[in-house]
């Protein structure tokens, strides 16, 4: 992977530790959020796919010991992107988790004076890590990144069990979610045994846009310099429309602007080209990912059709009166709560409020619209100077829709009785490079994969790095693209 090809990193664990620096930046609420996940007590860090989840907890494993070593916090960080998790339930996930804790564990104390001994379960577990406590005097603190995956909630209120259990005076759990997770289990109270910070960033708070325009300077200093600005559309400016265009997304940004770069006009940033953008984003961003998610959805694979029917019925709504927020009757939006997660999960709205007063008697849940599917319904289809300057104000008026919408009479169908993801037995050409999966693999390295016997991406997945490395044209390099392929198929 190239560092010069923004549209390959998609994700922060892709990045080499000693660019992981140069090409993040941490806004000030931002590193309230890291402060968070290194102080004492439990935290569940939640937001949508390509939100930061994990830019911010490696961040925070960065800055506690042993990375840094004048820090009085032991970091241990964990991703839980492993097939094998996904599908055990009971006894095996909690060994498998606890394997996974122990794993980590081991290698960060590695070159520490002290012995590292556990058996994988949760009691040993506890014990061995108050012993790095007490041997380190240090308050440990567990990390777990992708904790929960959208298309299968079965295992959480076990996860979420052994959370719970870990965490004491001397240990403290922190661990990344998305939206809509629900099953925390009978013995987790989510409001007393953990502080919930939603890291997705709302626009209607101060400096939202700053964050946005230092990125922009920082990392496409190349491809957008300061002098295809203008005086109307600045740097400043156009870096926080794009940030409000995505939601405030940072994978979505880093689209973005990629796709600014690409269509500018004379070599400017204008009208033209940040309608081109949106345009460009919403076809070849939006809906190919939702359509990317359903193979992952498990049994709740049915449910990407209503999630497109209420995608396309409150845009259209949005776009006839001209407003960038919706709010949707209590009584519909806990309806049709799972396809509202998905839209949530993929960028297509983020949620503001959970319950808001309508003018039209009731109360409902508030929503901001990604700017790039809200353009497609605009009349004309195109950014003018009102809108662009309307659309950057922060602002909550909002399109209500009550019994009388369409959206009311969105049906949802049976789930699937079986839970298994349908991307597991798809075949690899699927990890092509595509609008869907733009990290995608060459037609050469698909050859050979397909050529030595993997066949689907199960095959792929279950592999070991010692198989893959065997073949011919697979090095250490091509080793990491595969698992990162693979990894984004999965888990997005």
């Amino acid at each position: 992977m190239s560092l010069d090809d923004n549209s390959l990193l998609l994700a922060a664990e892709d990045f080499p530790a000693e660019d992981f620096e140069r090409y993040h930046h941490f806004s000030r609420q931002e590193q309230a959020f890291i402060s968070k996940l290194m102080a004492h007590g439990p935290v569940l860090l939640k937001g949508a796919r390509g939100s930061g989840k994990s830019a911010l907890m490696l961040e925070a494993t960065r800055r506690m010991y042993p990375q840094n070593v004048t820090s009085s916090v032991f970091g241990i960080y964990i991703s839980l992107r492993h097939l094998d998790l996904l599908r055990s339930e009971g006894e095996k996930y909690e060994r498998m988790l606890c394997e996974l804790v122990i794993d980590a564990t081991a290698h960060t104390c590695e070159n520490e004076p002290f012995d590292f001994e556990c058996k994988p379960t949760v009691t040993s577990l506890q014990k061995a890590l108050s012993k790095i406590a007490s041997a380190s005097g240090k308050r440990v603190v567990v990390l777990f990144d992708d904790a929960a995956h959208i298309g299968r909630e079965a295992p959480l209120h076990e996860f979420f069990d052994i959370f719970r259990t870990l965490s004491n005076s001397n240990i403290s759990c922190k661990a990344a979610i998305y939206p809509g997770v629900t099953k925390f289990g009978t013995r987790f109270d989510v409001y007393n045994d953990a502080t919930v910070i939603d890291v997705s960033k709302n626009d209607e708070l101060e400096g939202y846009s700053e964050g946005f325009s230092e990125i922009l300077k920082m990392r496409f200093n190349g491809t957008l310099p300061r002098s295809v600005f203008t005086t109307q559309f600045d740097v400043d400016s156009v870096a926080g429309f794009m940030g409000r265009a995505v939601l405030g997304n940072m994978r979505g940004f880093i689209f973005a602007c990629n796709a600014l770069s690409e269509n500018l006009t004379n070599n400017k940033v204008g009208l033209t080209t940040i309608t081109k953008t949106l345009i460009h984003l919403a076809s070849n961003y939006y809906w190919p990912l939702i359509e990317e998610l359903k193979p992952k959805l498990g049994v709740y694979a049915p449910m990407i059709d209503p999630a497109i029917s209420v995608a396309n019925s409150i845009f259209f709504e949005a776009g006839e009166n001209n407003k960038k927020n919706v709010i949707i009757l209590r009584e519909i939006a806990q309806r049709l709560s799972k396809p509202l997660e998905i839209l949530e999960y993929t960028g297509f709205i983020a949620i503001r409020d959970v319950s808001r007063a309508m003018k039209s008697r009731g109360r409902g849940t508030r929503y901001s619209l990604n700017l790039c599917t809200l353009l497609e319904n605009t009349s004309g289809a195109r950014v003018t100077s009102e809108l662009f300057s309307s659309w950057l104000k922060s602002e909550d008026e909002s399109v209500e829709l009550h019994k009388g919408s369409e959206i009311f009479k969105i049906e949802l169908p049976e789930l699937l009785e079986n839970s298994e993801m349908l991307i597991l037995q798809e075949d690899i050409d699927k990890l092509a490079k595509s609008n869907a999966y733009p990290y995608g693999l060459t037609e050469q390295k698909l050859s050979i994969l397909s050529q030595a016997g993997f066949a689907t991406v199960a095959n792929l997945a279950e592999a070991t790095d010692e198989e893959l490395l065997s073949l011919d044209d697979i090095g250490p390099q091509t080793l990491k693209r595969i698992r990162s392929t693979v990894s984004q198929a999965i888990w997005m």
